[in-house]
């Protein structure tokens, strides 16, 4: 039903809850370089590398598959992807280019972030606002906030310049409907 109407899905399995392992299958398989979204008919979300003993054992295992395009965190654990790394992960096992997208939660702060303060906690500081269901080491943020959007954007050493540096094609925002977790 989604191919029809034009989407290109992700199946997450019950085993595959916390989007941590690189299914067998990859539907719609091609060999076609891959350069735009709109040319992208399937797609590997693997935000979570707790299942990976190394960086450099989850870098084999995607570069080992012919998804085409795949969505991954900025972080192996706490160590940054590299334009080295990325490199790898470009190129699908059959030779073809592939986009890699890097996630980046922008609606919720996690605590295991690099920008995570020691002494922060719900409401301190004000913009953490409310816990997230489900998640228990995230807490949904004021976004607008000013000081969280220089954390993620609006500095030379923001979340999103080492996205930039490290050479991701682009970036998924997660939880931009915060404001609606907070307020509705």
């Amino acid at each position: 039903m989604n191919q029809e109407a034009g989407f290109v899905p992700f199946i997450r399995t019950a085993d595959n809850y916390h989007y941590h392992t690189i299914p067998e299958k990859t539907l719609n398989e091609n060999s076609n370089n891959i350069t735009k979204l709109v040319d992208v008919q399937n797609f590997l979300y693997l935000i979570n590398a707790d299942d990976f003993d190394t960086k450099k054992e989850l870098i084999e295992k995607v570069a080992n598959s012919n998804f085409d395009l795949i969505l991954i965190d900025l972080y192996y654990l706490s160590f940054p992807y590299t334009k080295a790394d990325l490199e790898k992960l470009k190129i699908k096992k059959n030779g073809g280019k592939r986009l890699v997208i890097c996630y980046l939660n922008i609606g919720a702060a996690e605590n295991w972030r690099s920008y995570w303060q020691s002494d922060w906690k719900l409401g301190n500081p004000k913009w953490l606002k409310k816990n997230y269901k489900g998640y228990d080491n995230e807490i949904y943020v004021e976004f607008w906030e000013p000081t969280w959007q220089k954390m993620m954007f609006g500095k030379e050493d923001s979340y999103m310049k080492k996205i930039i540096n490290a050479g991701f094609d682009g970036v998924f925002l997660d939880n931009v409907e915060a404001y609606y977790a907070l307020y509705n």
